[in-house]
């Protein structure tokens, strides 16, 4: 495995779970609270995990007891917030400058959806703000009994803008209480996630979370990459288009990704009731 080493981030992957990585937010004196070059580093490590062939499934928690991240460092983005715009001459330059800073931090979560490898992020503690918009951007979200979920923007004078607002009513299939949640900034918690179907379950503490996730990657790494990258590919296209332009694009992907030598191994496997094995993609 290459070196995967980050100053804000731990990278591992566990030898008991063939084709997994854990990437851990690692600044727990903070909350884990973000930081830039923290969701920069989120951004290059996602990009490098989604072509790595050793990798087919990766698990995303954060450090220590207390929270998986508070969010974003506000004393520190509004800093380097303030700093920007004071370089600017009038309003509109400040507002291309703010422009081009937040669609580049959108595209550094967005690289969590991005990620050919499926990702699950295991919550426990603090899951304020930012946490909402990368767990939206994940693919399976579990959670830890403890919780405490919020989506904090409009608190600190803000709608939020790196992609609650944009994925979380596809994620939970109820626009209401997108809304009431957004608008209040109200603390909701595991038992009420599950029942919108934030998250897919609730663990009692945040080792069995952990775990579970990683039990869960080491399920979805044991099927064919193949198989695993299309599906998420295809389900998060149909997403955002029409029944009809799903089935097309389904169509034409599976043209290519049908001729894989994976379908024969896992036939022949069922047949000789067998565990099957997939080569690297």
């Amino acid at each position: 495995m290459s070196d995967y080493t980050y100053q804000h981030f731990n990278v591992t992957f566990p030898p008991e779970r063939q084709y997994v990585a854990h990437v851990e937010i690692n600044r727990a004196d903070k909350l884990n609270a973000f930081v830039e070059s923290m969701w920069l580093e989120l951004s290059t490590i996602f990009t490098r995990l989604s072509s790595d062939p050793s990798v087919r499934a990766i698990v995303l928690t954060g450090a220590g007891d207390r929270a998986f991240t508070a969010g974003l460092d506000v004393k520190a983005a509004s800093e380097g917030l303030l700093s920007d715009s004071n370089t600017a001459s009038d309003s509109a330059r400040k507002a291309t400058q703010l422009r081009r800073h937040i669609a580049e931090f959108q595209e550094c979560i967005s690289a969590v959806e991005k990620c050919e490898k499926p990702v699950i992020v295991a919550y426990h503690g603090i899951s304020y703000g930012l946490a909402i918009d990368i767990g939206v951007a994940a693919d399976v979200r579990v959670c830890s009994a403890d919780v405490q979920f919020t989506v904090k923007e409009v608190d600190i004078g803000l709608a939020a803008d790196i992609g609650t607002l944009s994925r979380l009513p596809k994620v939970v299939g109820n626009f209401g209480w997108v809304k009431e949640v957004a608008l209040s900034a109200r603390i909701f918690g595991a038992d009420e996630a599950l029942r919108v179907g934030y998250v897919n379950r609730v663990f009692k503490n945040k080792e069995e979370a952990v775990r579970g996730a990683l039990d869960l990657a080491g399920l979805i790494a044991s099927k064919s990459p193949v198989a695993v990258q299309g599906t998420k590919e295809l389900l998060n296209y149909s997403r955002d288009h029409s029944v009809a332009e799903g089935l097309r694009y389904t169509t034409v992907w599976n043209s290519a990704m049908l001729q894989t030598n994976d379908v024969t191994a896992a036939l022949l496997s069922g047949i000789q009731k067998r565990k099957p094995t997939f080569e690297k993609l």
